[in-house]
């Protein structure tokens, strides 16, 4: 009787571990060119909420297939259509800035592959696109609460800075414009400059004369931190306000002692985790990487993952990429490393935002915004 009872678990247990199987899931984050920062913190995120949790419910393994956009939209494009072609992924993460993300999903919502974007806040992202999906807020949250501020702190004319070839820098300027236009506020000027410039005096020079109570710069920490450092070598002295863009190490190393006061909008602080789960997972952040410090790119690189491994759980068959996209979509207050999360039918996150501004050489929190 011992043997045959034996036999049979021995049999299920082999069972067990033929069906289970491994999972690709595809990755597209810059990895190397100018917008670097972002894509190695939000992909560490990714790595480590791996580590925490490789594996489905049901025994499946999870592998990451990642591929390096460079920060360009054709290498974007390119590595989209190797993981859904080549690779068979189920889903994509990635791939960051609302530019590139766009591309990926434009490829994968005719595969009908659900995309999980970290960071990319343009409104416009996940419009018309049934399979597009993210953990960040839209640009005209964080617009909002910008605006908000500027009016709490009584500043009454502002001049913004807009990249024109950035979708992010226009969508974001546009958000602030209308919000701080409602609050009573005066645009006294909108500038425009373009990615890859690097000499900015004439922008400080014209900004010097407008004298605006305070200055929006809706552009990625490149751009900014020059803007900045230039701007204190001419003498401007403004109050100076960007978005997400800003929101990494990189810009306070190029921007050093200019941009002592910067403000900031972000989505976490690690100094301030907002559940249990959060202060769990910056322990292990700082057993596994040595540094107490995690970036607000790296808590939403795991919530991607670990929003997507919740919704491949809730599937009767996990390689179903129409019905872990449909589970995505019905993410409810789910407890991610940076704060609760709610999922819409439109692929759109409500969450909360954070208040920043660099003192000393860090970036301290100031406040939480809620929707």
């Amino acid at each position: 009787m011992k043997k045959v009872i034996s036999l049979a678990l021995a049999t299920a247990l082999t069972a067990g571990v033929a069906m289970a199987k491994e999972i690709k899931v595809g990755a597209v984050m810059p990895m190397s060119g100018p917008i670097a920062a972002y894509g190695q913190v939000a992909n560490l995120g990714v790595e480590l909420a791996h580590k925490l949790q490789p594996k489905l419910k049901n025994g499946d393994t999870i592998k990451i297939v990642l591929i390096d956009n460079k920060g360009d939209k054709v290498e974007t494009a390119n590595a989209t259509t190797r993981l859904i072609s080549s690779d068979k992924v189920v889903a994509i993460l990635g791939a960051l800035t609302s530019t590139n993300t766009a591309q990926t999903i434009a490829i994968a919502d005719k595969k009908k592959v659900p995309v999980i974007a970290p960071v990319a806040t343009s409104d416009k992202l996940t419009a018309r696109r049934d399979f597009a999906n993210r953990v960040c807020f839209t640009d005209s949250f964080q617009g909002e609460v910008v605006a908000n501020y500027a009016k709490e702190q009584g500043y009454k004319t502002a001049v913004v800075i807009v990249d024109q070839a950035q979708v992010y820098s226009l969508g974001l300027s546009k958000a602030f414009q209308k919000a701080f236009k409602d609050n009573g506020g005066e645009l006294l000027k909108k500038i425009r400059v373009t990615s890859g410039d690097k000499d900015f005096k004439a922008v400080v020079s014209q900004i010097k004369s407008l004298n605006p109570d305070f200055m929006f710069l809706p552009l990625y920490h490149p751009e900014a931190s020059m803007i900045a450092r230039q701007a204190k070598q001419l003498g401007l002295d403004k109050p100076m306000f960007s978005g997400d863009g800003v929101a990494n190490q990189t810009f306070i190393d190029l921007g050093g002692e200019s941009i002592e006061g910067y403000m900031f909008t972000d989505f976490f602080d690690y100094t301030n985790p907002p559940s249990q789960t959060s202060a769990e997972f910056i322990k292990f952040h700082e057993k596994e990487t040595g540094k107490k410090e995690v970036n607000s790119f790296t808590a939403l690189g795991a919530d991607t993952y670990n929003i997507l491994i919740d919704a491949m759980n809730r599937c009767e068959d996990p390689t179903d990429s129409i019905c872990i996209n449909n589970e995505i979509k019905k993410t409810t207050n789910f407890d991610g490393v940076s704060g609760k999360i709610t999922i819409n039918s439109e692929g759109n996150a409500t969450r909360s935002a954070v208040i920043k501004e660099i003192k000393n050489g860090k970036a301290q929190f100031k406040a939480t915004v809620n929707p």
